[in-house]
């Protein structure tokens, strides 16, 4: 379980693929303190540690989570926002986050707001995901509160910390981001559609 804080902004050194598999070597400033079979978000995906080097530690991603996410399409050089496992017993800052992608969704819109930023997302609706407005929202494992909610879009308001912080700073109109909708929510619809 997660909470959507982002700890810290890693680097993609290497990719490697392995039949669908795709092996992930990521160097960052918390390396020293993660341990072999740790739980870590990379864009709001939970993923194993399976090695460590240095400051540098690999996890693989399998070809489900590559085709549900946006992992597939990183390059050598890329920021990735991570977080660690959260601690029971802990504040949760953000909302419950599992770590299980959804879906994807494109950047539709950027704006500058008066020193903050407003992001437009676009996402299939045919998956029956739904945001509504002042919920809770996960993007590329960013905990979020939804600012305008539509059937098939949504927008989020994004503080300045945020932006420097997190991979915000990076994105264009077109970018592809993760999708980990409310936990709560999901249920609420499943039970919803099992009723009809």
């Amino acid at each position: 379980m997660f909470t959507g804080i982002i700890e810290t902004l890693g680097k993609v050194e290497k990719l490697e693929k392995e039949g669908g598999n795709l092996h992930l070597t990521v160097s960052s400033n918390i390396t020293s303190e993660l341990k072999i079979d740790q739980s870590v978000a990379h864009n709001g995906v939970c993923l194993t540690v399976v090695a460590i080097e240095g400051e540098q530690y690999t996890v693989t991603a399998i070809e489900e989570t590559l085709n549900k996410t946006n992992l597939g399409e990183l390059a050598v050089g890329d920021a990735i926002n991570l977080e660690r496992a959260m601690v029971l017993g802990a504040r949760l800052d953000g909302h419950i986050v599992q770590g299980h992608v959804d879906q994807t969704a494109i950047c539709s819109s950027i704006s500058e707001q008066d020193g903050s930023w407003v992001f437009g997302f676009e996402y299939d609706s045919k998956l029956n995901n739904v945001t509504i407005e002042k919920g809770s929202i996960t993007v590329d494992g960013v905990s979020l509160t939804v600012v305008d909610s539509k059937k098939d879009s949504f927008s989020v308001a994004i503080i300045p910390y945020t932006y420097e912080h997190t991979r915000f700073h990076t994105y264009k109109v077109g970018s592809t981001v993760n999708l980990e909708f409310d936990v709560v929510g999901k249920y609420v619809a499943r039970l919803l559609e099992l009723r009809s």
